[in-house]
């Protein structure tokens, strides 16, 4: 069976279904030559001169994508006679710093995966990355096959810099032999937060953790879904002027749910100390019931079902099966099938690679490979892409889990970006760092959104 992968449209109120497939490697990336939209091959620089491009992205560590990623490079170094050094490294706030801080000393890549929403902020204002209709001027057919649409305009002068790859979605994955034996049914469609927290108790009662969080270290999933769950996909991405404005009083009521659930015993004991891969380790090994994260962590589950995470082969199935994912239980105006995601990270090509005649050719070349029709659905595989013409991709070849994934998103209705994306730096240390002070009761709710919000508006 086939199914075709849809172009992604970040609108609230238009349902969305989206089929596209999995997270392992889906076939060689060495074949396919980059291509413009007119099926003309992508201008190469001259072939005689040779050059090393350096490259960072996020495709490391546990993501899905990194040996795509390692397969692609070395099907375009190949056929260039380029070379790649690649700075890849796990996506996360030192990830984030380090990048900032390579730009601003001078030592940014010459193509560069990153996000497009405020992280890109300081290195837009500050010259260093080439927008696409600068490098279209010139490459007139750079990024042709994308719909412009959906390629995220730049918050600091809404031009567009970064060709997107693959999206992401926010979901909540279940182990399904924990709720068997808690006499709970894997949450569907019209899941509500009354029904979960039902849910939670019983599973509680049976013995086990009903939420896998570590609220000391990374609260950031549920921080949204609580506020989503008060502001709905129409409201959500709106900042709030002030905590006793009415959006401000949606995001208090989320960070009290968030105690709520606290006090009535539903994350781990050390849901405070913990780290992140302590909690998802006991999600994966029957300790937990339900984790909400992203689609990365498809991956993640896939390889802790491996004897060998780093040999596809080893892959117990059985212990797989036990795993699925679903909605995240809505309340007020948002249903469990409106979801956090979209088209968050793209390609950039720096002012530095652009600047130099040696580097710029080849810069637009690697960009128009690794964002061609051939090599985006390798990435993008059960999330979406921005590609006008998305070829069909065979269920066949997936992982159940992977296909589980599949069949949730043709379910969703609508996808909003994450709010946090926004609210950033300082702004969010009073209530992500902050947590623990708020679920124990020691700093009130409203205090820590007022001084959160107060420091956003005083950049």
């Amino acid at each position: 069976m086939k199914r075709r992968i849809l172009s992604l449209i970040l609108a609230s109120a238009m349902v969305f279904s989206l089929a596209a497939c999995g997270s392992k490697d889906t076939g060689s990336a060495s074949e396919p030559a980059a291509k413009t939209e007119s099926g003309e091959t992508a201008p190469e620089q001259d072939k005689a001169k040779t050059v090393e491009l350096n490259v960072t992205t996020t495709f490391a560590g546990e993501d899905t994508n990194a040996q795509n990623f390692k397969s692609a490079v070395d099907a375009w170094c190949e056929k260039t006679g380029n070379t790649v050094a690649d700075a890849s490294a796990t996506s996360d706030e030192t990830f984030k710093t380090r990048v900032i801080t390579d730009f601003e000393t001078g030592s940014e890549p010459d193509v560069l995966f990153f996000f497009n929403g405020a992280d890109a902020n300081s290195f837009i204002e500050a010259g260093k990355v080439v927008s696409i209709d600068d490098i279209r001027a010139e490459y007139s057919d750079y990024a042709g096959n994308m719909n412009d649409d959906l390629i995220t305009d730049s918050l600091v002068d809404g031009k567009k810099y970064a060709v997107p790859v693959n999206g992401f979605w926010e979901a909540m994955f279940v182990n399904t032999e924990i709720l068997e034996a808690a006499g709970v049914a894997v949450p569907g469609t019209d899941y509500t937060w009354d029904q979960f927290k039902e849910d939670c108790q019983k599973i509680k009662d049976a013995g086990y953790a009903p939420i896998a969080c570590a609220l000391g270290n990374i609260p950031h999933y549920w921080w949204e879904f609580a506020i989503f769950n008060h502001t709905g996909p129409e409201k959500h991405l709106n900042i709030p002027e002030a905590v006793d404005s009415d959006q401000g009083a949606a995001w208090v009521a989320g960070m009290e749910d968030i105690k709520e659930l606290y006090e009535a015993g539903f994350f781990p004991e050390n849901t405070l100390s913990a780290t992140d891969d302590e909690t998802f380790a006991m999600f994966t090994e029957g300790k937990a019931a339900f984790l909400i994260d992203g689609s990365w962590k498809v991956g993640g589950i896939v390889n802790a079902c491996q004897s060998d995470p780093e040999d596809a082969s080893t892959l117990d199935t059985e212990k797989l099966a036990k795993f699925d994912v679903t909605y995240i239980p809505g309340a007020g105006d948002r249903k469990a099938t409106d979801l956090i995601g979209g088209l968050s990270m793209g390609y950039y090509i720096t002012a530095k690679a652009w600047e130099d005649p040696d580097k710029k050719a080849a810069a637009v070349d690697f960009v128009t490979y690794m964002t061609s029709d051939e090599i985006v659905p390798v990435f993008s595989q059960h999330t979406a892409s921005a590609l006008k013409n998305a070829p069909e991709v065979d269920e066949s070849v997936f992982n159940p889990l992977q296909v589980k994934a599949m069949a949730m998103m043709s379910g969703v209705t609508s996808l909003t970006g994450a709010v946090q994306d926004i609210f950033q730096g300082d702004c969010r240390v009073s209530t992500f760092d902050g947590m623990p002070e708020i679920v124990t009761g020691k700093v009130s709710a409203a205090d820590a959104v007022a001084e959160g919000l107060e420091a956003y508006h005083a950049q």
